[in-house]
């Protein structure tokens, strides 16, 4: 009889459960349903294998990126052991990049003569040729975040004849009593060469010139396809409320520490610069709260590019090492 429900029947194959019905419109539409619940757990699974597949990648890949995470008070040359890894294992400085730098270090002359200016008030220093009384004053009016800041050769001429006065030398010999920056010798010495119009920074200009790291820096570089990953923080206190988050995923730290700030402390033979660097040495060894982790040191001079190069070798090979113990790969 047309409309008469039939007993139902059902049918299992493993994987799905479905009610045969002799109603044909009935029939068809839970058929139809139990298809579409199938099609949309094939699309699960599809989405589930792909995902797996993501999750394993990243982490095969992850063996082949390696964080570094450079900390270390401000000046102690953080900037500077990037700049070097860009010319070591980096595409270096093209001519642009070197103009964009001239700006760069007009401002680090101006203000390391700013700077002696002031502090040889604060050091009761006066000049010996009166001359740069005058000299001084202008020389302290330069505003250095001024966009048109350029070192003339007229600027030149006045710190020249500054940095030549014998008070400005006592003064710089009594920079441990003030922070100045270390490249103010450097440039001074050749403004000549400097505040020349066709002037075109050189490397080691471009190493030595300073500006503050306010945020974090990251630059990536790849060596014998492993990729390094390398974080530069803000060195002043103010910065360091940010870097709880560049923790994540380290794989070594590197700390710099500019020797000189520690001079200080160091109360054995003078003139020895082994006694005093193994001092120093031991002050940081001491420190280390897990002896179960080793500190591997080594004493360089960031502007000496050779010298980095082969500081970073042995600190790569002592990294890779670590690294594929960690994975039971050695």
């Amino acid at each position: 009889m047309i409309g008469e429900a039939l007993p139902s029947r059902a049918y299992c194959d493993g994987k799905r459960k479905t009610h045969h019905i002799s109603s044909a419109g009935e029939n068809t539409w839970l058929f139809a349903m139990a298809c579409c619940q199938s099609e949309e757990a094939k699309e699960q699974k599809r989405i589930n294998q792909e995902i797996e597949r993501q999750l394993k990648k990243d982490k095969r890949d992850a063996r082949r990126e390696l964080k570094l995470l450079l900390l270390g008070t401000g000046e102690s040359g953080k900037s500077t052991f990037i700049k070097q890894m860009k010319i070591i294992h980096g595409d270096g400085y093209s001519d642009n990049d070197k103009r964009q730098s001239i700006k760069l270090v007009h401002q680090n002359i101006f203000m390391a003569i700013q700077t002696m200016v002031t502090a040889m008030e604060c050091l009761n220093i006066s000049f010996k040729n009166s001359e740069n009384i005058q000299n001084a004053l202008i020389a302290r009016e330069v505003d250095l975040e001024s966009p048109t800041l350029c070192l003339e050769p007229s600027d030149a001429a006045k710190i020249k004849d500054l940095w030549a006065d014998p008070g400005i030398q006592e003064c710089y010999e009594r920079r441990r009593e003030y922070q100045l920056t270390d490249s103010a010798k450097y440039y001074l010495s050749d403004l000549e060469r400097i505040s020349a119009p066709d002037y075109l920074p050189t490397l080691q200009d471009i190493l030595r010139a300073r500006v503050p790291t306010t945020g974090i820096i990251e630059y990536t570089f790849i060596i014998e396809n492993i990729t390094f990953r390398m974080v530069d923080v803000g060195g002043q206190r103010s910065e360091r409320r940010k870097w709880i988050h560049c923790f994540e995923n380290v794989t070594s730290i590197m700390f710099l520490v500019a020797l000189i700030e520690y001079f200080p402390e160091y109360e054995g033979p003078s003139k020895d610069a082994q006694a005093a660097r193994e001092f120093i040495l031991k002050m940081f060894v001491e420190l280390n709260p897990d002896t179960d982790k080793i500190i591997y040191s080594h004493f360089t001079c960031a502007t000496d590019t050779a010298n980095i190069r082969f500081v970073f070798a042995a600190v790569k090979d002592t990294i890779l090492q670590l690294n594929l113990k960690e994975y039971n790969l050695v």
